[in-house]
């Protein structure tokens, strides 16, 4: 079918249009960078072409095969941008009209020439596009021909016309002007042609600057666009958003001198979020201005590619502040953008997510240990509070809360708990930990919020009163194996053996049910470092210095106390066969009974073997449901199985004969 596509789209496209909406084909689509997946595509009005580069959050629509060479798409929402002196069209949001055509027209790549060029003779000449004269213009046929007024011609028997506009009353010398032919238009006829003359403005003469001063810059109000449509090739923007979160003043050191940092999270009406970070005087001008929870205008600030490292935010851009940049606080409350955007996770889908991965989860707080002292990497001392969080996806998580969040938000929902009362929490950007486990831990960008007024927490609330308290639900954190239900995988000593567990990529979970049968003693625990690096324990094995203060040679400083953490080497076994297992810190203390400091006091200090013997012999022969943790590691040159006891509970005896009931049950009968 005949397709029409928008005349003259190119140039008034350039000209400045941003609410033409035209339709346009795609004749040509190439991929650019490698970093950053970006497309240029080189659209037609099947007169001209030009470059547009499209917008990332399009990407889908080209993968997927709905914009490629010779489709037809209307652009609803796009802008016309300079880059490096020369003009392209940012394409933010476009319809495909049809997918797959048959290139139109035989276009040229249009060439912005409304500057006057002054002749000798005090005339000028303005082309227009594909013009008269103008050797990017195509014969199609015989039907289009290029014409110069005030010239006539014949030309192979065909007719050609001259034609020249009425002069103003402003013009001052004889102006000729080109006139553009509509080339969307077919004739069939030898003597018919069809031409658009191009409006000419009236002559101006060139302006003089000589004693005039400097030239007035365009202080016109840069338009608000949304934070979505943010992107490197725009000259003028402005953002009008909220202020949902603000980092530390966190000052560095580096090849360049000092310096200090900060920043801060933006969300807007529509949806989008984007960090901006502010340096050195930048931070003097902003640090003070900024508040959480206001609206600002902020413009004048430039693009960078996001850290994700750092930035958990979905966008692929950073705004960084300048000099220039200039942030008004909006004196009116826009109700139209929220005070927080949250995309919540169920606690049970923490159990899938990546080490390090940045996401929001609510939960109803059931538990909250107290705060205790922790010793930093840089001898600082900070604060740790362990608190846990369930929800209806039958899960439990532990939330380890560091530094100011213990005295401000953990204090008080510790005092709401022991009062009887368990509210809800909402974590804003918590961070996954894998160790032992899954379990989330507060960073410096992480927000809480204490029964907040949204409908997740409401809906939360109302099942945990309707009975939610005492549905059942398992910890996440140190209890269950990772995609796992508890003793969701049984195996025997023999199995691990014979079906050569942990000797693929990664690591197996299972659950034996055994007895311990000997425990080493010489060896079973270590004298650990006590200090933090980043939000873990350094855990290295610590040694006395010469002044009887405890040296770590990982974090080079020395310390008063170590802590006492264990590493135990325990024989289970089965009816099956036995096996060596090691136990850490808090599967040792399930299987002991005491803390590492206590009994490697009884043993070294107070020397009171027979105690300590006493104590050992007491654990032999007691049966444990022993999680494990089974993976082949390098020791030397060799390949040796290593299981790690993540948890050992002792056996319930009544739900064991409901699984072993269940298990015979399942068992084959001949």
């Amino acid at each position: 079918m005949p397709v029409n596509l928008t005349p003259n789209a190119i140039a008034m496209i350039n000209g400045g249009d941003v609410n033409l909406k035209p339709l346009v084909q795609v004749v040509d689509i190439k991929q650019i960078g490698s970093a950053q997946e970006r497309y240029r595509l080189l659209i037609s009005d099947s007169v001209s072409t030009q470059h547009a580069m499209l917008a990332t959050q399009l990407n889908d629509r080209v993968k997927n095969g709905f914009v490629k060479k010779g489709s037809v798409i209307q652009l609803i929402d796009y802008i016309c941008s300079e880059v490096q002196k020369r003009k392209i069209i940012v394409v933010l949001n476009l319809e495909t009209i049809i997918p797959d055509c048959e290139i139109i027209g035989n276009p040229k790549l249009f060439i912005d020439m409304t500057a006057q060029k002054a002749l000798p003779n005090g005339n000028s000449i303005q082309p227009a596009g594909i013009g008269y004269n103008n050797p990017s213009a195509q014969n199609y046929g015989n039907n289009m021909q290029s014409f110069q007024p005030p010239l006539s011609a014949q030309k192979q028997g065909y007719t050609v016309h001259s034609f020249r506009p009425p002069l103003t009353s402003q013009n001052h010398g004889n102006n000729m002007q080109n006139f553009q032919s509509t080339l969307s238009a077919r004739n069939h006829g030898n003597n018919v042609q069809s031409f658009q003359p191009t409006v000419q403005p009236p002559y101006r003469p060139p302006p003089s600057y000589r004693n005039h001063g400097a030239i007035m810059k365009n202080e016109a109000p840069a338009r608000i666009i949304p934070i979505a449509a943010l992107n490197p090739y725009q000259g003028r923007w402005a953002i009008k958003a909220r202020v949902t979160a603000k980092g530390d003043l966190r000052r560095y050191n580096n090849a360049r001198g000092d310096g200090k940092v900060f920043s801060f999270d933006l969300l807007d009406s529509n949806g989008g979020e984007i960090r901006v970070t502010c340096f050195n005087a930048v931070v003097d001008r902003f640090y003070d201005v900024i508040e959480v929870g206001r609206v600002y205008l902020i413009s004048k600030g430039s693009l960078k590619p996001a850290q994700k490292n750092f930035n958990h935010l979905n966008n692929e851009w950073e705004i960084f502040l300048e000099a220039t940049s200039t942030v008004d606080l909006c004196s009116d409350e826009d109700g139209s953008i929220p005070q927080q955007q949250f995309s919540f996770k169920p606690i049970s889908e923490i159990e899938n997510a990546e080490n390090n991965a940045i996401l929001d989860v609510i939960g109803i707080v059931i538990s909250v240990n107290p705060s205790v002292p922790i010793l930093r990497k840089n001898g600082m001392e900070t604060q740790r509070r362990i608190l846990n969080l369930k929800d209806s996806s039958g899960r439990s998580v532990e939330l380890t809360l560091w530094g100011d969040f213990c005295n401000k938000e953990g204090q008080k929902l510790q005092e709401i708990v022991d009062s009887g009362v368990f509210p809800v929490l909402a974590v804003k950007a918590g961070k996954v930990s894998d160790f032992s486990g899954k379990s989330l831990g507060t960073i410096s960008s992480t927000q809480l919020f204490i029964n907040p007024d949204i409908p997740d927490a409401h809906g939360l609330k109302d099942w945990f009163d309707r009975g939610g308290h005492s549905a059942a639900s398992l910890s996440i954190s140190r209890d269950i194996m990772p995609g796992g239900s508890k003793n969701e995988i049984r195996k025997t000593v023999s199995q691990i053996k014979f079906e050569g567990l942990g000797r693929s990529d990664r690591p197996d979970w299972v659950t034996v049910s055994a007895r311990i049968t000997f425990v080493k003693t010489d060896t079973f625990c270590y004298t650990a470092c006590p200090l933090m690096i980043g939000d873990r324990q350094c855990n290295k094995k610590v040694i006395r210095s010469g002044n009887s203060r405890w040296q770590c040679d990982r974090c080079n400083q020395e310390f008063d106390e170590c802590d006492y953490r264990y590493l135990l080497q325990v024989q289970i076994q089965d009816h099956t066969g036995l096996t060596w297992v090691t136990a850490f810190q808090e599967a040792g203390e399930e299987i002991l009974g005491y803390p590492a400091k206590e009994l490697y006091l009884m043993k070294y200090e107070l020397q009171d073997d027979t105690r300590f013997a006493d104590i050992i012999r007491g654990r032999l022969f007691h049966q444990y449901l022993f999680r494990l943790k089974i993976k082949e590691e390098m020791y030397g040159d060799e390949q040796r199985v290593k299981m790690t006891v993540v948890k050992a509970d002792k056996v319930n005896y009544s739900s064991e004969s409901r699984y072993l009931l269940d298990f015979i049950s399942k068992y084959p009968r001949y």
